[in-house]
């Protein structure tokens, strides 16, 4: 069975074919949705081995929870939030302990109207992946995934306050790597 095509023009026989653990249906889950997952685990992961093993984890997840999947909804949006999930996972089993109080936030700003829109994806891609995990779990969660400062607060167990302030600190932390002579 062509199984590219049965994810595309029957979904229902191709989730089937997942659930019962085909390989040859999860190897085309695999090539069809490696591309938009691996953004997001390089998004939260520091190197691209880790951003390697994010995305096999999300993976495993998938395939062990497909039976979950509704068919007819948005079969992309249902691994990324997984995918998502997974990332926010590593950082909890990661994050080392900090004495130091994360309320206090610093204001960075800039007069360049848009620093950002000066870079490539790939020399962004690379500044987001210099920042502490803390700092790039957040900037990725509220401007990529588009999560509240509650939400994040909720999902890594921290106040709003310190969502918010970390924010600012990663932004400021992006610009200076960006901005830094000789990149």
């Amino acid at each position: 069975m062509d199984y590219s095509l049965s994810l595309h023009h029957n979904e229902k026989q191709f989730v089937a074919a997942l659930v019962r653990g085909n390989r040859d249906a999860q190897r085309a889950l695999y090539e069809e949705y490696y591309a938009p997952l691996m953004s997001i685990c390089q998004r939260y992961a520091g190197s691209e081995d880790e951003a390697m093993d994010l995305l096999h984890e999300s993976f495993i997840k998938i395939f062990k929870k497909i039976s979950r999947y509704e068919s007819g909804t948005a079969l992309l949006a249902w691994m990324r939030r997984i995918t998502v999930n997974t990332a926010i996972d590593h950082y909890r089993r990661s994050k080392r302990r900090r004495t130091e109080d994360l309320e206090k936030a610093y204001h960075i700003s800039s007069d360049a109207p848009d620093v950002i829109a000066q870079f490539s994806a790939q020399e962004i891609l690379r500044a987001v992946q210099k920042l502490p995990p803390t700092y790039r779990t957040i900037f990725n969660l509220y401007v990529i995934e588009g999560y509240s400062h509650r939400e994040i607060g909720e999902q890594l167990e921290i106040t709003e306050s310190t969502s918010r302030s970390n924010l600012v600190k990663a932004r400021g932390k992006l610009q200076k790597v960006l901005t830094a002579p000789g990149r």
